[in-house]
């Protein structure tokens, strides 16, 4: 029997995909750039190893690997770490993949590429590695540092970014302007869709997930969350999106419920199979003949990724509020591309938009700025080194002093800046979810009522039917975008502080009120035929009884409260077991005081030790706030709290105290036995004759285990099974005992082989 072409072709990618990572692991290099690295043993551009026979097949398979790579980015996203971000992260971000993107299309235009190659390229070159800064961060032993969780903080809402310009690039590449009403039309559309979706995802799915807590293994879970991702990438396909787009949305959903930490653990191995697939896919497309003649756009936009990085990105973090020298670390640590950049550029590829040149050119310039990040990171001090001493130091000491802007305390908030907010927000969401509720009932409740009553006089009766299950169903919506934050604290503060206040304070009431008036306006004309003020009329009525109807406030509290409670069911149960962080992390007074998690290594010179012998706070600087063991979580431990393997510590000072002790934790370990084949334990029979120093000698009194390292394990006495001893028991002439030590022990305890 014949094998198929797709099962030679696995076999060979992950073949030599393995072969080649392990030797990159041994070098020290991403794994990314191993895969690509296989990927290109095995295409047919490479002509002295055996390559892949079905090349659509495995791109196939390389799609399916893009879905999986978008699915665990949305499991490990959150909309709730965004909105505690603030301002600062979204004004770098905004600021350098804007930036990187139009100079990305100004160099397409400068070497006459197309405009559809020129806007691709754009989108490549404004997205960070993620994945490899985080590893060359942990492997340069910065990662605990205050710069690193900014630039952590930017490449999340980075690869947010990369989804809305995923849509929005298929929306040019289908033939639509750039520009104008259609380009505006589109994001409104994207976040209509995108808040609904996560908003009946977050209201649906925990409901789903804990109603069969019970019944769900590791199997039928990963099956579960899997079937939950594609379905969600058809959804998204429908609805004129990218599946991508769709298993990023529904990963983000999943992660903020309690199920999300295991749905990673198991997702993962199969993230990390059709992943490797995809960036072998992805080398295949190296064509060293393409590379050859474009040499100068590899070595032009490689220059463009380093110096646009260390321009923009350091300037996008100064504009967010950092001083000169925190900016520079943080920008000469993005110069690079990666994971996005394929992604955006297969996107190109499938959508016919792009040409095939530009695909191997990206991919070289990202494995040259990959390994130049190291080096990149390295050199931000002593650049800023030089720029301190050529530049006049008033603008530096005000560079230095910009980081002071962004640092305001919750007492110096608006209210009217967050009392609005917080209603535009509300307003937004319930709107959202009434237009979707009346937009299905219209589209299928509606014609369904129709058939089933025929007929002219029915057919009224199918449109009130529909009409007043619509209302009922967008009732509680309304009424919470009308009566919510209408007795919240800011709204009181600001109608008690100034009589003046009052009347734009009704006024919001009331615009609110025709908003859902508005709605209910739309129902009964779509429905009826009546006049416009008597349809005018039955709306106000309507609002007037659902804002004072007690059923429909209990209702209305009742679905919020479940949507919070779904929504914070993941941190509740962090909380709980100990694995978030304390609430005060975000409140130290000084900013270069900051908290981290260190880990306990197995082999440490720690363990078993107590914290006042290793004087952590006069040797380092740092305190000891919390040690996290197990389920248990140990907060402000005392001296005589032992250190065990695999505790996490978390430490409160500055970065380099805080580097200092994690250095320390690092290295202190206790040395590998260069004589392990000594320590292999012996059971040994031993005779006590007149001369043993034993007799009369209890067995506590007798040293064996104390001063000869050494255990008895039983008193033979001629039966089968040996006697156990009790301490107390009295060592006489003739005695046989069977001891258990090392070799040299048990020689100078005095027994012999």
């Amino acid at each position: 029997m014949e094998i198929p072409p797709l099962i030679q072709d696995l076999a060979l990618i992950l073949v030599v995909a393995g072969v080649v990572t392990l030797l990159f692991k041994k070098l020290r290099q991403p794994l990314v750039l191993g895969y690509i690295m296989a990927g290109f043993l095995v295409s047919p551009h490479m002509p002295y190893t055996p390559s892949v026979v079905d090349i659509a097949d495995v791109h196939m398979w390389g799609d399916i690997g893009v879905v999986f790579l978008l699915f665990a980015l949305g499991l490990d996203f959150s909309f709730k770490k965004i909105l505690k971000m603030g301002m600062a992260p979204v004004i770098a971000a905004s600021f350098i993949v804007f930036s990187m993107m139009l100079l990305g299309v100004c160099v397409g235009k400068a070497f006459g590429w197309s405009q559809m190659n020129s806007i691709f390229l754009g989108g490549m070159l404004a997205m960070s590695s993620t994945t490899i800064i985080y590893k060359a961060f942990d492997d340069m032993g910065l990662r605990q540092q205050h710069f690193a969780s900014l630039v952590m903080s930017v490449l999340i809402l980075e690869d947010v970014l990369a989804i809305v310009m995923m849509v929005m690039l298929s929306t040019i590449a289908g033939g639509q302007s750039p520009n104008g009403s259609e380009m505006l039309y589109s994001v409104l559309r994207l976040g209509f869709i995108l808040i609904l979706w996560f908003v009946v995802g977050i209201f649906l799915i925990p409901l789903f997930l804990r109603g069969t807590r019970r019944l769900m293994t590791d199997e039928t879970l990963v099956v579960v969350a899997l079937g939950l991702c594609f379905l969600m990438a058809v959804v998204a396909t429908q609805a004129g999106f990218s599946s991508a787009f769709g298993a990023f949305v529904m990963g983000s959903i999943l992660a903020e419920t309690i199920e999300a930490d295991k749905i990673i653990r198991l997702v993962e191995p199969v993230k990390n199979l059709f992943g490797a697939v995809f960036f072998v896919s992805v080398g295949m497309l190296v064509d060293p003949e393409i590379l050859a003649s474009q040499w100068v756009p590899i070595v032009v936009l490689t220059l463009t990724i380093i110096l646009g990085q260390a321009v923009f990105g350091s300037t996008g973090y100064m504009l967010s509020g950092q001083p000169l020298k925190t900016a520079m670390r943080c920008g000469f640590s993005m110069a690079q591309i990666g994971e996005f950049a394929f992604i955006i550029a297969s996107l190109g590829l499938s959508l016919g938009v792009i040409g095939d040149f530009l695909y191997p050119v990206v991919v070289a310039v990202s494995v040259i700025t990959t390994f130049l990040t190291p080096y990149m990171i390295r050199a931000a001090l002593p650049a800023y080194g030089q720029l301190e001493r050529r530049l006049p130091q008033r603008w530096i000491h005000r560079l230095n002093l910009l980081g002071d802007v962004s640092h305001t305390t919750s007492s110096e908030k608006n209210h009217w800046n967050a009392l609005l907010r917080q209603m535009i927000i509300n307003t937004v969401i319930y709107s959202i979810l009434s237009t979707a509720t009346i937009a299905l009932m219209f589209t299928f409740f509606l014609p369904f009522a129709r058939k089933v009553l025929p007929g002219w006089d029915l057919h009224w009766w199918a449109n009130a039917i529909t009409g007043i299950l619509t209302v009922l169903m967008i009732a509680p919506f309304l009424r919470a975008m009308i009566v919510k934050k209408n007795h919240s604290v800011e709204f009181k503060a600001l109608w008690n502080e100034n009589r003046l206040n009052r009347a734009p304070l009704i006024f919001t009431i009331l615009v609110r009120i025709i908003i859902a008036a508005a709605f209910l306006f739309y129902i009964c004309n779509y429905l009826s035929r009546f006049a416009n003020a008597l349809i005018i009329t039955f709306a106000l009525v309507a609002v007037i009884l659902m804002i004072y109807s007690r059923r429909l406030k209990h209702r209305s509290i009742k679905l919020e409260r479940l949507f919070v409670q779904n929504l914070r069911s993941r941190d509740i149960e962090a909380q709980v077991h100990g694995k978030k962080k304390p609430l005060f992390e975000g409140h130290l007074l000084d900013r270069d005081i900051h908290i981290s998690e260190f880990n306990v290594p197995e082999d440490s010179a720690w363990a078993g030790k107590r914290l006042s012998q290793l004087r952590i706070g006069s040797r380092f600087g740092v305190h000891v706030s919390s040690i996290l063991r197990g389920m248990q979580r140990i907060n402000i431990p005392g001296g005589q709290t032992v250190i065990f393997p695999g505790d996490r510590i978390q430490a409160i000072g500055n970065d380099d105290q805080l580097h200092a002790f994690g250095q320390a934790l690092k290295n202190e370990l206790v040395p590998e036995d260069a004589e392990i084949e000594k320590r292999e334990m012996h059971l040994r029979k031993l005779i006590l004759d007149s001369q043993s120093p034993f007799i009369g000698k209890t067995l506590r009194e007798s040293g064996i285990r104390d001063q000869f390292n050494c255990m008895v394990v039983g008193l033979e006495e001629g039966q089968q099974d040996l006697t156990i001893l009790d301490p107390a028991h009295l060592f006489e002439e003739g005695d046989i005992i069977w001891v258990v030590g090392e070799a040299e022990d048990l020689r100078t305890l005095g027994v012999r082989n």
